[in-house]
């Protein structure tokens, strides 16, 4: 079919309208350019970020607890240092805390305390504050304090602690524990739970009413061999029956499988508070566990000529000699 000439022309219009380009102004050109400025821009911030990321990850980058991120420091320490506490080994005042072995109980005289000849702050024996205090601050007590009593357990530490915090003491010992063994029954005796529980909120609390002072942790005695030896004496097996430590000296005579099998039980006990005693104390700087008064080998001389069980004033000697070597000794 043959086209007109002027339709032909007509659709060759049309075909140039439709081919014809629109070409930016100068003000659209601007805004394209930056847009693509823009998504250049991101992508490589993109790129750095997930680079940096790599090598942080892969230790190229100090962290923030790198000294040398920090530069030189005073005197030449790392930031973090611990201060070192250094142990003082002649503390100017000592309170004394704990039981009947620190009150001299029956060192003296029958059934009844002797704190003059007490191991930590007696006053007629080589006594811990004769040995660290200056003669004449020792002699007339005025910077040694006891604070035991005769038949407390690790319970009453709490209030002996207050007492003794009131006079701010450099150096507080303690010998605890004996009497938390010592029950009517081994079914009694306080539990290694309880032991650790209460002993723990103690020393808590003397470090907290006492931040700056010294303790001095002595392990408790080896029942077991204070009643070995004691029983040896016909007369103290007598005095036993009055009711000394039952849980251990009960029928000390008896010998039988039951027997023995309850003695070894308070025995056990002992060792588990003193395991106690030196994990507690341990977690403190300023304190200073010694395993020597439960190690140390009592004989008759050296126990009460009344009760065959408590220190005499040559036992309590033998106390203070333990302790002054743990306390003034250059390392823990």
């Amino acid at each position: 079919m043959r086209v007109s000439a002027t339709r032909r022309k007509r659709a060759e219009a049309a075909s140039s309208t439709t081919r014809t380009v629109v070409r930016p102004t100068p003000r659209t050109a601007s805004r394209t350019g930056r847009r693509a400025a823009g998504r250049t821009t991101v992508r490589a911030g993109v790129v750095l970020f997930t680079t940096a990321a790599v090598l942080s990850s892969a230790g190229c980058f100090g962290s923030s607890d790198d000294p040398s991120r920090h530069g030189p420091t005073r005197a030449g320490k790392t930031p973090g240092a611990k201060r070192t506490i250094a142990w003082n080994t002649r503390p100017s005042s000592i309170a004394s805390l704990g039981d009947s072995i620190t009150r001299g109980f029956d060192a003296c005289s029958v059934l009844s305390d002797c704190p003059e000849v007490s191991w930590s702050t007696g006053t007629d024996v080589q006594s811990l504050a004769q040995r660290l205090l200056p003669a004449t601050t020792a002699r007339a007590g005025t910077h040694s304090w006891n604070f035991a009593k005769t038949g407390a357990v690790v319970a009453d530490l709490p209030g002996q602690i207050e007492a003794a915090a009131a006079r701010k003491p450099k150096l507080v010992t303690v010998m605890i524990g004996a009497n938390d063994a010592c029950r009517d029954s081994v079914d009694e005796m306080t539990s290694t739970e309880q032991f650790r529980s209460t002993f723990t909120s103690a020393l808590t609390r003397l470090r907290r009413d006492l931040p700056k002072t010294q303790v001095y942790v002595a392990s408790v005695p080896d029942l077991k061999r204070l009643w070995s030896e004691g029983r040896k004496n016909v007369f103290g097996r007598q005095i036993w029956k009055l009711g000394i430590c039952p849980s251990m000296l009960k029928d000390s005579e008896h010998l039988d499988a039951a027997s023995n099998d309850r003695r070894q039980r308070v025995a056990d006990r002992v060792t588990e508070y003193n395991k106690v005693l030196k994990d507690v104390c341990g977690r403190d700087v300023l304190c200073r566990y010694d395993p020597a008064v439960h190690e140390y080998r009592f004989t008759t001389s050296e126990l009460s000529k009344w009760d065959w069980f408590h220190p005499s004033k040559a036992g309590q000697a033998q106390l203070a000699d333990m302790a002054y070597r743990r306390i003034t000794a250059s390392a823990p």
